[in-house]
């Protein structure tokens, strides 16, 4: 072959292995942790922004380390999911701007009910909020007194299924409690539901399997105990290939008990740990003896930690093919 010739062949080829490498990057499934410090994993982080290869994006659980609606790092969003009506996972109140605080005691000075954080940013962000149980009627009522669209509440059941861009939502069962606080409600009847001590009907709480349109299936546990839907339906029938565990004890699966969910229930590919409630890393490492720590020693699978504002990426297999530590 011709010298001119073999400089263009290994041109075309060299040109060929760069497209190749990039559509397989934009075929991820990226995953950003919206925690209340950069770079950290702290007490009370929850929220996580899904971003399907087509560019839809779902944000789950805002809680409270979502700085509101303005939040600098939301950017565009297009469905918002919430696993039960608690504050630290719908928002009762949140961090004044990303970053504020410490990570071992992160304040939330900005209250945010009787609205909750999770309709401001739907409201503001023209985002559905895609729920399970009794919930959407409670959003749907939140919207409407805003003066947004009560449609952009949406309701999927168990076994049913939503798509929102190339995502295609559904809820799964989780064993939690799932009351809907008096200060989310307000008025005489928000006062009288706190004076008595109890909380408002909202269904059983849920979790949520997502499939991505690069086929990736992940599941959100929400808070939530052992089930046995997490192997018949999260496993058996879904093929779920990442999952993100809560593992805070007490509220939700402990550390140990999370793992055998993964190891011996649902044995995906990859877990994120979610939920730990309290402070997990320090400079962005793992904190030793933290549930974070007990947790990945105790999976069989890789355990990657959700570093807020660290982006990973997820091939179709559940692999991490970016940004894990």
């Amino acid at each position: 072959m011709k010298p001119d010739l073999l400089m263009r062949y290994f041109a075309m080829a060299f040109i060929s292995a760069l497209l190749f490498s990039h559509s397989a990057v934009s075929a991820d499934v990226k995953t950003t942790p919206l925690g209340s410090q950069e770079g950290e994993f702290c007490q009370l982080d929850r929220a996580m922004i899904l971003q399907d290869p087509d560019g839809t994006r779902v944000l789950y659980d805002p809680g409270r380390t979502v700085a509101g609606a303005e939040d600098p790092r939301l950017g565009k969003i297009d469905a918002v999911l919430v696993s039960h009506m608690h504050g630290d996972h719908v928002g009762d109140k949140h961090i004044a701007e990303p970053g504020s605080g410490e990570c071992k005691s992160t304040q939330f000075p900005v209250k945010s009910l009787p609205n909750t954080n999770t309709v401001n940013i739907a409201l503001a962000k023209g985002a559905k909020i895609v729920t399970g149980s009794e919930m959407p009627k409670f959003f749907g009522a939140k919207l409407k007194g805003l003066g947004g669209d009560p449609k952009n509440s949406q309701l999927v059941r168990f076994g049913a299924s939503r798509m929102v861009g190339g995502i295609t939502i559904t809820t799964v069962p989780a064993v939690h409690s799932n009351g809907i606080a008096g200060a989310m409600i307000g008025g005489e009847l928000g006062k009288m539901l706190d004076a008595s001590g109890l909380t408002a009907y909202a269904g059983p709480p849920t979790g949520y399997v997502l499939t991505f349109s690069n086929g990736l299936v992940v599941y959100l546990s929400g808070d939530t105990g052992i089930t046995a839907e997490q192997e018949t339906v999260v496993r058996d029938h879904y093929g779920s290939k990442l999952v993100v565990m809560n593992i805070g004890n007490t509220f939700t699966t402990g550390p140990n008990e999370a793992a055998w969910v993964i190891n011996e229930l649902i044995k995906p590919t990859a877990v994120i740990a979610s939920h730990a409630n309290q402070p997990s890393t320090r400079d962005g490492k793992v904190i030793a003896g933290t549930r974070v720590d007990i947790f990945s020693k105790a999976s069989k699978v890789p355990v990657h930690v959700p570093l807020s504002g660290r982006t990973m990426s997820f091939s179709q297999s559940g692999k991490c093919t970016d940004g894990c530590q």
